[in-house]
């Protein structure tokens, strides 16, 4: 897929805020600090279309971007981020899960994981959650740059064990690199595919 045109639409609290679903949209989500503002930057070919921060926990709205005139890509908080206060953090996944289960446009949630590190229990929960909800999902794998080829086999494989003791199959899975470009091709294709089931008159 060829990126022609991608500019941020609006940033909303609340699902009511979000725009008219009346096109496939997919949205990006993960522990804060994963990536997902660079991916999203690395997909469109935008440096700066996602703001990205070193600071964990800083997008706090649900993002919206149109890419081609024709299909959504959001911008998720990030969760699990700990210096927030419990409340504040209560409320953000409050608004995330109703997002999830309601946005009858969102075709598939991509969950970034930091290919970096172990398996962490927050996101194995929340995968959980999301396989019990049928809600569509790919693993996005990030930073893979940061590893070397072996290490980052390694790691993707102890993640695919780990899931397993639950998971009768392994969910699809993307392996991605926001500064060398790895996994852009395989997302969009993904995109551009799904994008051909969207069926307006069944939102």
């Amino acid at each position: 897929m060829k990126i022609n045109q991608a500019e941020f639409v609006i940033s909303s609290t609340d699902i009511k805020q979000c725009p008219k679903p009346d096109k496939p949209e997919y949205a990006f989500i993960g522990r804060s600090n994963v990536g997902k503002s660079s991916l999203i930057n690395m997909l469109t070919f935008r440096k700066k279309l996602a703001k990205t921060s070193s600071t964990p926990g800083k997008t706090i709205l649900i993002n919206h971007f149109i890419v081609n005139k024709s299909w959504y890509l959001v911008d998720l908080p990030g969760y699990g981020y700990a210096k927030r206060s419990k409340t504040e953090r209560q409320k953000w996944e409050k608004m995330i899960r109703k997002y999830i289960l309601n946005r009858t446009n969102m075709l598939t949630l991509f969950v970034l994981i930091d290919s970096r590190i172990e398996p962490q229990q927050i996101d194995l929960d929340f995968i959980d959650w999301l396989g019990i909800s049928n809600i569509p999902f790919v693993l996005t794998f990030t930073k893979a740059d940061k590893l070397k080829p072996l290490q980052l086999a390694t790691n993707i494989e102890n993640y695919k064990i780990k899931l397993l003791e639950k998971w009768e199959e392994v969910p699809l899975f993307l392996v991605t690199s926001a500064v060398k470009g790895d996994g852009r091709n395989e997302v969009l294709d993904y995109i551009e595919k799904t994008n051909l089931i969207f069926d307006p008159g069944t939102i």
